[in-house]
């Protein structure tokens, strides 16, 4: 089976977390604080991996994790970083945020890599807080969480060109001809059920991959016989072959069905520059087509190229032919992969309170961020708390949108209780 899209988890590593403590050496009076800051948290990165052509893997995984950064101890010992993780995609591999659809990387380059989940911040030691005007503090900060999201995965095979045509045309006997391909071949419809890749090496030293669409019918735009997803496997492509049935009774028509499904699929598709060949002419009734259907197409501006891959007949003069256009048509310019946004440019301090049954919510990545970073075991945590989110302007909102002393507020997974200071 052939796996073209996967939805996976990706939860990138909480930071460690900050130590309180002082030093209590005997023969260093007045020891001062000496808690270490935590380890940052591990990222989570996507990187290409060439041998890959498949999201088969994401079948039998779906969640990954990175490692969290170490806490922090006394005597200012710092903790371990996180060590990063690192995903395997196979090269063409789209990836968005399953939540928002945004558009995270487009990933081509073998090793490329994007970030897709970044490691949460370490906590500070209370060693990180002393000052001249004050020495002593007794506190220290949690690890802040690492990033969280659900990642849609999408293949569209990196090919050069690409055949498409009704079911049974030979697509899969062309490819087998041309390449070291080995696609399943049998006497029947239907027989290539997911597409097939090989490389084409012309006797000048030219090359290029060769791409086949299972067979497309009346309806593929819209999911009829999988066509919806064997249709992004083209949109890659620089050049089409359309392969009509030189045993059909009307190629003209088929042809015209399958530029209508690209176009309804995506009109850039019917744009591609193309070439038009007909297929098993090594048999009486498919080569006595050749004048009628040339005619017809040459109405239409459009050169034909009678070929039989089974024989060979005409293969070659079309290979060749589809490389010269090749030289001619540029070749699409990779997307730069979307990087994530540092958390610092994206906590501007805004917010906003909602009412909800039982208290009050608060919403914004800064003032989320301080709640999940405090340790609540030290009181002058929590005032340290209180004061950033006076100065965000939160308490202000909170107490103007009425809130009362024992009344709940929600910040990300904490309930808080209000009384007279927060």
């Amino acid at each position: 089976m052939f796996y073209d899209e996967a939805k996976i988890y990706v939860e990138a590593g909480a930071g460690g977390n900050g130590a309180m403590s002082f030093r209590r050496e005997k023969y260093v009076p007045r020891g001062g604080p000496d808690g270490g800051n935590g380890g940052k948290g591990g990222d989570v990165y996507l990187v290409v991996d060439p041998q890959m052509n498949t999201l088969l893997a994401f079948r039998r995984r779906r969640h990954f994790r990175a490692e969290r950064g170490g806490h922090g101890k006394g005597k200012k010992q710092y903790g371990k970083q996180g060590a990063d993780l690192e995903i395997a995609v196979a090269p063409g591999t789209i990836v968005r945020d399953a939540e928002s659809g945004e558009l995270l990387a487009d990933l081509t380059q073998p090793g490329q890599p994007a970030l897709v989940a970044r490691g949460g911040r370490r906590g500070r030691g209370n060693a990180a807080f002393a000052s001249p005007s004050y020495q002593a503090p007794r506190l220290a900060e949690k690890g802040e969480p690492g990033q969280v999201r659900w990642l849609q995965l999408e293949l569209k095979l990196l090919a050069d060109v690409g055949i498409v045509g009704v079911p049974n045309a030979g697509k899969s006997t062309l490819l087998a001809a041309v390449t070291a391909a080995k696609p399943k071949i049998a006497d029947y419809p239907f027989t290539t059920l997911e597409p097939n890749l090989g490389m084409v090496e012309l006797d000048d030293g030219r090359s290029f991959v060769l791409v086949d669409i299972p067979g497309l019918i009346e309806g593929a735009h819209a999911g009829a016989g999988l066509g919806d997803q064997f249709l992004r496997h083209i949109e890659r492509t620089r050049l089409l072959i359309h392969l009509l049935d030189g045993l059909s009774n009307d190629p003209l028509r088929e042809f015209e069905s399958i530029h209508r499904e690209l176009a309804l699929f995506n009109p850039t598709l019917a744009e591609k520059p193309r070439l038009v060949a007909l297929n098993k002419i090594d048999l009486p009734p498919a080569r006595a087509q050749i004048d009628p259907v040339r005619e017809q197409l040459r109405g239409k501006g459009i050169d034909l190229y009678p070929i039989s891959a089974v024989s060979g007949e005409g293969v070659r003069v079309l290979l060749y032919k589809a490389a010269d256009l090749l030289d001619q048509i540029p070749k699409e310019t990779p997307r730069e992969p979307v990087a994530l946004a540092h958390r610092e440019a994206r906590e501007d301090g805004s917010f906003r309170i909602q009412r909800e049954p039982g208290g009050y919510r608060i919403r914004g990545a800064r003032a989320e961020r301080l709640v999940a970073m405090t340790d609540f075991r030290y009181s002058e945590s929590i005032l340290k708390l209180h004061q950033e989110l006076k100065a965000l302007g939160v308490v202000k909102a909170l107490e103007e949108a009425g809130i009362k002393p024992g009344d709940t507020v929600y910040v990300g997974e904490l309930e808080l209780e209000w009384g007279e200071r927060l």
